[in-house]
């Protein structure tokens, strides 16, 4: 199959539409003039999607979504921190699907809890909680066969909604910024955790098309790691939309950078605190500890850095998790 039949296939799959599109895309102008020469910069909104606060995980959920009301489903289970923005949207989602939710929460239970905990709660979500990341698995796996065995049918959401069928929902976001925009950027910087974001995104220039550089800055992961991970997502996608998914793989490099992670998950460094503030203090626009302020930490580096024209067009996605700087 063609990429562009692969194309057609993506524009036909079942979602369940949860937010209101497109989100905008903006000119970072003033950031722009605070880091003095550097090409055209402009954000891609996803923080402003209409649902459960926002966020990159609204688009894999509602196609996620729509699979899980073909199969008669009522419980939704995942998992991820304590503070997990992908949990959040879960909730929500469960919330207005009429289902039940069960989260699976690595971490200390909060003794009052805020940001997406609290959010978490008012949704209505059953939050159980494990010591380890290792453990959150097994424990949805116990969970889910505890629930049918009292005759419920549950779903489970792996961390992040990262899956093939997860990652459409970026592809075609993918179009929608095409649908945009006069020219595709030349470069789009994100956040990269689990894969699924940079997967639809890697997919949807090749069925789209693009020459736009993908550059994922990881929040946690190694580089090997997480372009594999990236890889076999985008490979899973292929062949759901009936392409050879290997070849869909390999048609553009998957590009990782890994400076900005710091301490680990959810520790900020010196630059995101510092990309976060003149953010704040030119565009009024927020970004997380977690993942998007290193993400825009990376791309400041690479403007101080020289590595761009200043003909150039950089789109920084912004995924969301600003509920994050309440927690």
């Amino acid at each position: 199959m063609t990429f562009s039949a692969g194309l057609d296939a993506l524009r036909t799959l079942p979602s369940f539409s949860l937010a209101h599109y497109p989100s905008p895309v903006e000119p970072l102008s003033r950031l722009r003039t605070a880091l003095g020469a550097a090409p055209r910069l402009l954000v891609k909104r996803d923080d402003a999607l209409s649902f459960g606060f926002g966020g990159n995980k609204v688009r894999k959920v509602e196609v996620l979504a729509a699979r899980a009301l073909d199969d008669d489903a009522d419980v939704l289970i995942t998992t991820g921190g304590v503070q997990s923005n992908h949990c959040r949207v879960t909730a929500a989602a469960a919330a207005r699907l009429g289902m039940r939710c069960v989260i699976v929460a690595n971490g200390e239970p909060p003794p009052r809890p805020t940001g997406n905990a609290l959010l978490d709660r008012l949704f209505g979500a059953e939050v159980q909680y494990v010591a380890t990341r290792e453990e959150r698995v097994p424990a949805m796996e116990a969970v889910a066969d505890r629930l049918r065995s009292e005759g419920m049918h549950p779903v489970v959401i792996p961390l992040g909604a990262s899956t093939p069928l997860g990652a459409a929902g970026f592809a075609r976001a993918v179009g929608e910024l095409v649908s945009q925009l006069d020219e595709p950027p030349d470069y789009i910087f994100h956040s990269s955790s689990s894969g699924g974001t940079q997967a639809g995104l890697v997919a949807g220039q090749v069925l789209y098309d693009l020459k736009t550089r993908v550059i994922g800055i990881s929040a946690d992961e190694p580089a090997d790691r997480l372009r594999a991970t990236v890889s076999g997502i985008v490979a899973g996608l292929g062949e759901l939309l009936g392409m050879d998914g290997h070849k869909l793989a390999a048609a553009r490099p998957i590009e990782v950078d890994t400076r900005f992670i710091g301490e680990g998950y959810g520790v900020p460094t010196e630059a995101s605190l510092e990309a976060q503030s003149v953010l704040a203090r030119t565009e009024a626009l927020v970004v997380d500890h977690t993942y998007t302020a290193k993400a825009l930490a990376g791309l400041i580096a690479w403007i101080r850095e020289g590595r761009f024209r200043e003909s150039d067009t950089v789109l920084f996605w912004h995924t969301g998790g600003q509920v994050g700087v309440f927690a």
